[in-house]
């Protein structure tokens, strides 16, 4: 079935599956997780270091420049850098996957079908996070740490073939305006969960926190239905024949001969894999910092760290994530996209420079409003420029894959930047300081993409 583009019904599904899968970012990778397995593994760690009993561990104090770590395989590790090189792992194994996956889904024309196993792999992964606790008190970490795997393949791959729709359902005029909506809707369905999930946590207690990931893995599978019902998988322009694994290897190859012969794109993606390394980076390990590096009040009568104003921070970060990607999108409607991109960017630099020297909780505040603004409008906008720059194709989900490869090979290098240079000198600051260099580099860059594409087409 074709798909036809500026049909308003298709946006809207398309739309639907950023409001649907847009909670794993916000929930599992930036916000209760991060809280949730930094207490765990902070727990555990007394009861192994300190011999204090599970139950009485949360009174218990650490030292005040004592480091908490794991056991993973034998190697005693931090805890933040532990998860930082499991996400490095994660998407390694996508920035193969995608590529390889997305010839295939070219040749076959089922984009749908990869799109829903990836979303249904994911949400269930997320879902069986609610046993993430059982697992570290027996000792199996490793097994539990796998959910958080397959989580972020399942989310990470779904988005190689739900991005790749966009050039499909609408002219590149109104690219930005669509992915800026999707993702606009999507910080609203997230934030509008965590506020659910918060309130049962809040209104039941801490110990129900496990079953906000059961409720991200229901919220994921239910609203994107609305997507899968509408939209259509495409032609494929191929005759189906025998060996069609060998195929897709095939299409994936006469594509990147075509993306060698591009200009303007090559350009973009270099630039594109340099400040993006940065976003993404900030973004996972964002609230490991902040429960670490930002000195919160204690409740006195637990004698336990508030969380509920670095969960307002995330929520606040989310809300104007939502207004940044609407007022980028007009921005760049009036200045053009490259240098929409080179301001946030800019403004990325200045983030990191302040995450170094911030303590307050008002200092952190004052951040997240930087980041909000720029953090939801430097993504919708990249991913609208790369749609814009593409040539005349049919093979989206191949050039898609080289998108998604890109963005996952710059998250492994910078999550697992970040927890070398926290192992290295001895503090997650100097992490979060580091990933400015991510940042100036793609700055440079983006001065050297110009605005017309210059294309000389390689053939296989």
């Amino acid at each position: 079935m074709d798909i036809q583009k500026g049909d308003k019904r298709t946006i809207k599904g398309w739309v639907m599956y950023d409001w649907a899968n847009s909670v794993y970012n916000l929930v599992i990778s930036s916000a209760i997780f991060p809280i949730f397995y930094d207490s765990v593994t902070t727990k555990l760690y007394k009861v192994e270091h300190h011999n204090v009993a599970w139950e009485k561990a949360d009174e218990f104090q650490l030292g005040a420049n004592e480091v908490v770590t794991v056991n993973f395989f034998g190697w005693e590790v931090s805890n933040s850098v532990l998860m930082s090189f499991v996400l490095s792992a994660s998407f390694l194994l996508v920035s193969f996957l995608s590529p390889f996956l997305s010839g295939i889904a070219d040749y076959l024309g089922n984009k749908k079908k990869f799109l829903k196993f990836f979303c249904y792999l994911g949400a269930l992964a997320c879902m069986s996070l609610f046993f993430f606790t059982n697992l570290l008190q027996a000792g199996w970490i490793e097994i539990g740490l796998i959910s958080l795997f397959l989580a972020s393949i399942g989310y990470w791959n779904s988005l190689v073939f739900y991005n790749a729709y966009l050039p499909e359902i609408a002219e590149p005029q109104f690219h930005d305006r669509i992915s800026a909506r999707g993702f606009s809707m999507g910080y609203l369905g997230s934030m509008l969960l965590l506020v659910i999930c918060l309130a049962v946590i809040m209104g039941f207690g801490s110990q129900y926190t496990k079953y906000a990931f059961v409720l991200v893995g229901l919220w994921w599978i239910g609203f994107s239905q609305f997507t899968y019902r509408v939209l259509p998988n495409t032609q494929s322009i191929h005759a189906k024949e025998k060996g069609y694994i060998w195929k897709g290897f095939r299409e994936l190859r006469i594509v990147f001969q075509e993306f060698r012969g591009t200009f303007r794109l090559k350009r973009y993606l270099f630039a594109f894999f340099f400040f993006n390394t940065g976003v993404q980076t900030v973004m996972l390990m964002a609230t490991l910092f902040a429960k670490k590096e930002i000195t919160w009040p204690v409740n006195p009568e637990t004698g336990k760290t508030n969380d509920s104003g670095l969960i307002i921070a995330i929520l606040l970060i989310q809300l104007l994530g939502a207004l940044g990607a609407f007022l980028m999108s007009r921005l760049s409607g009036r200045i053009g996209n490259l240098k929409t991109l080179m301001i946030s960017v800019v403004i990325w630099i200045g983030v990191c420079a302040a995450a170094f020297v911030i303590s307050t909780p008002v200092q952190f505040y004052l951040l997240a409003c930087a980041v909000g603004l720029v953090m939801g409008g430097v993504q919708a906008i990249a991913r609208s420029t790369y749609s814009k720059f593409l040539p005349e194709t049919e093979d989206h989900a191949s050039y898609f894959s080289f998108y998604d490869a890109t963005e996952k090979i710059g998250i492994v290098c910078g999550t697992l930047f970040f927890g070398l240079m926290e192992m290295l000198m001895g503090s997650i600051r100097f992490s979060v300081l580091a990933v400015a260099f991510f940042f100036i580099v793609g700055f440079i860059l983006l001065l050297f993409v110009p605005k017309e594409e210059r294309v000389s087409i390689q053939k296989a």
